[in-house]
Parts: structure tokens; C-alpha cells; sequence
């Protein structure tokens, strides 16, 4: 398996294909596994390379570095390692945080931003109270409140064994990376995304009822050239419930 070595820990990931550059990340507790159906057919025509973040997956689950800041550094430190040029940074839930702090942080690293999914900022009171519940929940019932919570983020319909491996990788994930949970309640980039260079898009799925169409619409709002594009159908994890849809979007938009 390949790894690297990143500001003190070893990440896994995956490298394949020819042509321009996508990073793919993951969302919290997850892995780069979540991209495998997109796979086939984005590796025909691009360089792609999936990554586990820290706490995740294969790669190691450290004590320190599981903040927005420590995992927007790792991810500019695969990118240089690995030599990607500019690549479009594809992320998914909380790594579509890491892709657009990264886009503003060094934009010369990047060639464009992919947003699904992602938690950009918490739109009424009770979705941020949620989320401080499911981190103190977590500290007494991890396995509970993630079969409880899990299935919510998929849309009607979906394989329930879909959702069951995602509660098992969600399972085996470290505990030290649900810091990110009370770090996110703080977390809205508005006020910074009319400076980002970096050519982004909101990638959103119809029926996520963890982070309503109205995050990506008012993010694109104060972005200059953001677009938003909507998966029908799909809930927080369009590109696991339906791959054929999301990488023909994807393909329309790196297009």
C-alpha cells in the first residue's frame, strides 16, 4: 500500500491514471474508499488520487493535527509530494472545508475546487445544537449514535448496506478527529469567499438534509464565478448513492 509521511504521520492513499490532476477527499470518519465506483471511468482521462486523512481509514490516527488548519496543511503537503500540478480538489462533506481553506490559503496549489456537500456554515440554531448533541453523544454511545444518525444522510431508497459499511467505517475511524465537530460550530468562510481566486463549484446533492441547499447557494452568492449544481435525488453522499450521476456532473463541471 502507498503512504506518506506528512507533518509526523502516514497517510494512505491512492495514485492511478493519466492526465490532469483530481484529489479526492473524503468526509469525516470515512475514507478514500468512498470514491471507488467513481473510479473507472475518471481514471480514463485523469490523474486521480483518493486520500485517507488523519484519523481515517488506513492512514494513522494521531492524537495531534485533527483541526481544519493541521488537515488543510496535509493536504498541501500530498499535493507537493506527490507533484500533482494544480490539481481540482474534489471534497466531500468535511473535505470540501479542507479543499476551499486550501484554495484560500495557497491558491497557486490549486486549479479549482469541487465542493460536495460541505458544511460551510450552520444556517439556523438548531443544526448547530444538533451537532454539539451528536459530539457529546458520541463520548457515551459511539455505535448508537452513528446507526441512528447515518441513515439521515442518505436519500430515500438507498441500500441499507450501503449505509451499514459507512457506519463501519465511521466506527473505526479515531476518536480524536470529532474535535472537528465543536471546531466546525464556529466555522463560516462567507465573509472570505469574495477573495478566493480559485475557480469553485457547489456540488450538492437535492435531498441532503444534514446541510440544506441554502449553505452551497449563499456560499456561491458571495464567490465570484461560484456555480452550483444540483444532483437530483441524492442526499449528503451523491457520489456513494448514485456514481453514475455524480461523475457526469463532475464531468460537466471539470468541463
Amino acid at each position: 500500500m502507498p503512504y506518506l509521511h506528512v507533518r509526523g504521520t502516514r497517510l494512505h492513499y491512492e495514485d492511478a491514471g493519466h492526465g490532469p490532476a483530481l484529489l479526492l477527499l473524503h468526509g469525516w470518519g470515512t475514507s478514500g474508499l468512498v470514491w471507488q465506483s467513481c473510479l473507472p471511468d475518471l481514471v480514463r482521462d485523469h490523474r486521480v488520487v483518493t486520500l485517507d486523512w488523519r484519523g481515517c481509514g488506513r492512514s494513522d490516527h494521531p492524537l495531534e493535527g485533527n483541526t481544519i488548519d493541521g488537515l488543510t496543511a496535509d493536504v498541501a503537503a500530498v499535493i507537493e509530494a506527490l507533484d500533482l500540478e494544480k490539481p481540482v480538489v474534489v471534497g466531500s462533506s468535511f473535505g470540501a472545508v479542507f479543499a476551499t481553506e486550501l484554495a484560500l490559503a495557497r491558491p497557486g496549489l490549486v486549479g479549482g475546487v469541487v465542493a460536495v456537500d460541505g458544511p460551510a456554515y450552520w444556517p439556523a440554531a438548531a443544526m448547530l445544537e444538533k451537532v454539539l448533541d451528536l459530539r457529546e453523544r458520541m463520548l457515551d454511545d459511539r455505535i448508537g449514535t452513528l446507526a441512528e444518525w447515518v441513515p439521515n444522510w442518505f436519500a430515500p431508497g438507498v441500500s441499507p448496506a450501503l449505509v451499514d459499511w459507512t457506519v463501519r467505517q465511521l466506527a473505526d475511524s479515531s476518536v480524536y478527529s470529532d474535535d472537528l465537530f465543536t471546531e466546525v460550530t464556529k466555522y463560516d468562510p462567507r465573509p472570505r469567499l469574495p477573495e478566493l481566486t480559485v475557480p469553485i463549484t457547489y456540488l450538492h446533492g437535492e435531498l441532503d438534509t444534514e446541510i440544506p441547499l441554502e449553505v452551497p447557494r449563499s456560499c456561491a452568492a458571495a464567490t465570484p464565478g461560484a456555480r452550483v449544481h444540483v444532483l437530483a435525488g441524492c442526499g449528503h453522499i451523491p457520489h456513494q448513492e448514485n456514481p453514475r450521476a455524480f461523475t457526469a456532473a463532475l464531468r460537466t463541471v471539470l468541463a
